[in-house]
């Protein structure tokens, strides 16, 4: 299971996060980011996002997209999940892989160099997000880290090249931004408002899908 997951997690471009159940086509992988939930009302909405995922799948004929939990080792432990996602002040990598075991694929977010060399060297991180690029009211009140990082994430971990782990920018992407990301040589991202928050949502993500897709041809598989 953990080698499929590993599959479909160096192949993703598009990743969603979401505080309601949603799995748009051309989704990859999806995290519920809801704050505040009580584990069963959590639990339940991560089976539906599951369901969603698979529906989605049947539709399309696209692979079923990762469904990820965010900060809940716990819930990541015993749920329909194949991700976790942890911040830098949620449980350390190594304690939530020991709740989790080996099959569940575990990320971090990252917002300097420190932490993102940390998050390449660390053997229990699958994958690392980079940002916030841009403030957000996802993240109120956290500051921008520009496109340099993106940049030296570039160069230290170049997408999809044999052993990079992958990595995806997070924080600001949408329609509008997604050339400026592209262009530091970034290929994968985690798109919020930009979806969620859409009329149709899934017209958004089948056309951030189709541009990413569309770079990433460039890069080296």
């Amino acid at each position: 299971m953990r080698e499929a997951r590993l599959a479909k997690l160096r192949a993703a471009k598009l990743y969603l996060c979401t505080p309601e159940p949603l799995s748009p086509p051309g989704v990859a992988i999806v995290q519920l980011r809801r704050k505040g939930l009580e584990w069963r009302e959590e639990l339940a909405l991560l089976r539906r996002l599951r369901d969603l995922a698979v529906d989605a799948s049947v539709s399309s004929g696209a692979p079923t997209a990762l469904v990820s939990a965010n900060d809940r080792a716990d819930l990541a432990a015993f749920s329909p999940v194949d991700v976790l996602h942890l911040g830098q002040d949620d449980l350390p990598p190594a304690l939530a892989r020991r709740i989790v075991g080996p099959e569940v694929l575990i990320g971090l977010s990252t917002h300097d160099e420190m932490q993102l060399a940390a998050a390449v060297a660390d053997p229990n991180i699958d994958y690392f997000c980079v940002g916030p690029v841009w403030e957000t009211p996802t993240k109120a009140g956290r500051p921008g880290v520009g496109l340099g990082l993106i940049e030296r994430a570039v160069a230290f971990a170049p997408p999809f090249t044999a052993g990079a782990r992958p990595w995806f920018v997070t924080g600001g992407v949408a329609p509008d931004t997604l050339d400026d990301v592209l262009a530091t040589g970034a290929r994968r991202v985690v798109v919020v408002r930009a979806i969620t928050a859409a009329a149709d949502p899934d017209a958004v993500a089948g056309d951030l899908a189709a541009r990413l897709r569309d770079a990433a041809g460039s890069c080296a598989t």
